[in-house]
């Protein structure tokens, strides 16, 4: 009988909170505070020793959900970042992915057995635990500000954050492992980790390209009845992906990573702003319950212990650690100074460190629970520091982009069908040679028209005496033959597929 009473508290509960971390977001982005350090601090207000006193002591719950969590960031990461973004910036990227990681973590490692008396392996724990990015902190921040970077720094971050995760979570396993094995004594077939490793990661990103190629035929080919099933289709690639290639020994996270990437490039994908829009809803929910699990599972008095180590890890880490791995994996692909300087500086942490502190608590090494609280240390002042100052930093560095204000409106076109037309939106600038012309002077190929035009808050139709003018969004339809001239006409589009 008390069943239904328990779960609508539950649920109750769940929903104040989600609502409340997103109401939140804001008021922390107008102030400038990073986003998730409100999520973090809802967190806590909810948690044991807060106003909500929740106890959540399950590192075990916080891992499972955490794994789930990281499947639904990485595969919409992988969405978001296709193969024509990720193509120009892939060797950077990957270099800093990996390269970057374990140099991150040794760094780390190495100051917190010198500086702080940590034995090293537990040292390097930490570090591995604390190498990865998160791109889309760096990115909500500037959002927030308003501003854009430079393509090349965007997409290297961008490409980067989806890229090192699989490889922090390997690392963390395997030096948990490691540490296991020094603690039982049977340390043999350690040293065999990293060619693991290795094999993990190849066999993921083999699978997930297999799986991605596969899943954009069957999306095309399939006819569901219903544009919503689309993206619960994708969710089922994606979680099938995952378990699968984990049960084979490769990594899943490279492989869902991989199959997102594979699948954004995949033509005539039906339904694709459906399928983005509910795999953003899910990156985002899988970000914000990371966050409260996060703040959920700090004590504040047994913080206190934690707070002199994590605050000079979380300096090393900003200010020594993640430059100079940065510029070692930089040097080779003429990144300007700048560039490198505001690249190394903006790495913030995301979602994955709060799951890889619960791997070895999990795992049952010795002092883990102190490890966990450093790492909330460590992110909490890492994304604060850089956080704040991400968009000053931008605009000091040189790095900001010029790129057209978005549109008041939006047009999207869905179909069941695949269709050999494309309708693309492109920001008129003065520069243009169609600026200030009108619609039926302008030379248009066959198979190709202006559909729509945004002009403000505006939706104007376009007829032959429409004259464009600077600021303006306009929507074409064209054919594969026609849109080569008409980039000549209206340069780039405003969003790529």
């Amino acid at each position: 009988m008390n069943a239904p009473i328990t779960i609508a508290v539950i649920l109750a509960t769940v929903g104040v909170l989600l609502g409340g971390s997103v109401i939140l977001t804001r008021f922390t982005s107008r102030i400038g505070i990073p986003i998730a350090l409100g999520f973090i601090a809802v967190g806590m207000l909810a948690g044991s020793e807060g106003l909500g006193h929740i106890n959540l002591d399950s590192y075990s719950l916080a891992f499972r959900a955490g794994v789930v969590a990281l499947v639904l960031i990485l595969f919409d990461g992988g969405l978001n970042t296709p193969l024509a973004v990720l193509r120009p910036v892939a060797a950077p990227s990957l270099t800093l992915a990996t390269i970057g990681v374990v140099a991150t973590a040794v760094i780390v490692g190495t100051f917190a057995h010198f500086g702080g008396g940590t034995a090293w392996p537990i040292g390097l724990l930490i570090g591995a635990v604390v190498s990865s990015t998160d791109a889309a902190a760096v990115f909500a921040t500037l959002r927030g500000s308003g501003i854009t970077l430079k393509q090349r720094v965007g997409r290297t971050l961008e490409a980067e954050s989806g890229l090192n995760d699989p490889v922090a979570i390997l690392l963390t396993i395997s030096l948990t492992a490691f540490v296991l094995a020094r603690d039982i004594n049977n340390g043999q077939s350690v040293w065999l980790l990293p060619v693991f490793a290795i094999l993990q990661i190849a066999t993921g990103g083999t699978i997930g390209w297999l799986a991605g190629t596969l899943a954009g035929k069957l999306l095309i080919q399939v006819r569901l009845e219903s544009a919503g099933l689309y993206p619960v289709l994708t969710l089922a690639i994606a979680l099938a992906v995952f378990g699968v290639t984990t049960l084979i020994h490769g990594s899943g996270f490279m492989a869902v990573y991989i199959a997102g990437v594979v699948l954004a490039g995949t033509h005539q994908l039906p339904h694709r702003p459906a399928i983005l829009r509910v795999h953003d809803a899910f990156g985002w929910l899988a970000q914000i319950g990371m966050f409260l699990v996060l703040g959920l599972l700090a004590i504040p008095t047994r913080l206190v212990g934690a707070a002199l180590p994590g605050l000079g890890i979380a300096i090393v880490l900003t200010l020594i650690a993640r430059p100079v791995a940065v510029a070692l994996c930089l040097a080779p692909f003429r990144y300007s100074l700048r560039e490198t300087l505001f690249i190394s500086i903006v790495g913030l942490r995301g979602a994955v460190p709060v799951v890889l502190a619960t791997i070895p608590v999990m795992a049952g090494v010795t002092g883990a629970r102190h490890i966990f609280d450093v790492v909330f240390f460590v992110i909490v002042v890492n994304t604060l520091m850089p956080g704040t100052v991400v968009a000053w930093l931008a605009r000091k560095f040189g790095v900001v982009g010029v790129a057209p204000p978005a549109a008041a409106t939006t047009i999207l076109v869905e179909s069941n069908e695949p269709t050999r037309s494309s309708l693309r939106s492109y920001f008129i600038d003065r520069a243009l040679p169609v600026c200030g012309v009108p619609l039926s002077d302008i030379p248009f190929p066959d198979g190709a028209a202006v559909t729509m035009i945004v002009r403000g808050s505006s939706l104007l139709v376009a007829d032959g005496g429409t004259t464009l003018e600077a600021g303006d969004h306009v929507y074409v339809l064209a054919s594969p033959e026609a849109e080569s001239t008409v980039r000549l006409l209206f340069g780039r589009p405003e969003i790529l597929e």
